[in-house]
């Protein structure tokens, strides 16, 4: 499980997966002394427990930490952590799509940043039936989803409450841009299609967890995978 709190991974892992310890710029256990200045690059904890779920997203909530890449938790009970985990926030469930037109990406530009079109699904709404409808509202087009992408977490703070949000993602063929536009009302300022080297020149400009929808895509894209 990949959960983005300001825009860091926060991955959940079970012991027992492979883990390369060469790809880690610091690893830590449960009873390591650490503090928020410590956590630069790439950081690993093993044998985490609730405590450490707690302190960590308790710093990644309040310090920037603009030195930090991700921070993976190892554990033996990760099913239990990841309940732990999400019971600190408010589930929302939203749906949303990468959509795909003569090998160019669907990109829109929202509050300063690329990202893909999503949003929150109706109450019982069908997670595919929603993505399609928040794509076509946001765009302004018509589309069939074509396969399933990774699902993303993310958290972020409204009206004094902490939000986790599930996105659901799909792939997506367009079949009708002619009347394309952004909706104005979601402060969609701009609505375009990207060459895969477009895309990739504005993901810095993107959030992370869209960032690895995209990649994603285009590492199954490559390997004729999709």
């Amino acid at each position: 499980m990949n959960v983005f709190i300001n825009d860091i991974p926060l991955i959940i892992k079970k012991a027992g997966e492979k883990i390369y310890k060469h790809h880690y710029d610091l690893i830590l256990d449960e009873e390591s002394s650490f503090s928020s200045g410590d956590l630069v690059g790439d950081v690993l904890i093993r044998n985490a427990n609730d405590a450490i779920v707690d302190r960590i997203v308790r710093i990644m909530e309040v310090k920037k930490l603009k030195k930090l890449d991700s921070l993976t938790l190892i554990t033996d009970k990760k099913n239990k952590l990841i309940l732990h985990l999400k019971d600190q926030f408010k589930i929302v469930k939203a749906a949303g799509g990468l959509v795909v037109k003569d090998n160019k990406i669907l990109m829109i530009y929202r509050l300063g940043m690329w990202d893909l079109p999503k949003g929150k699904l109706n109450k019982k709404e069908d997670p595919q039936e929603g993505a399609l409808r928040e794509v076509e509202e946001e765009c302004n087009i018509k589309v069939r989803a074509t396969a399933k992408l990774p699902k993303t977490w993310h958290s972020y703070a409204y009206k004094g409450k902490k939000i986790l949000k599930k996105t659901n993602w799909y792939l997506m063929e367009c079949l009708d841009d002619t009347l394309m536009k952004p909706q104005a009302e979601e402060f969609i300022e701009e609505v375009k299609f990207m060459t895969p080297e477009e895309v990739e020149a504005i993901i810095p400009q993107a959030y992370a967890s869209i960032a690895l929808v995209i990649r994603h895509y285009l590492r199954a894209s490559k390997l004729g995978k999709v």
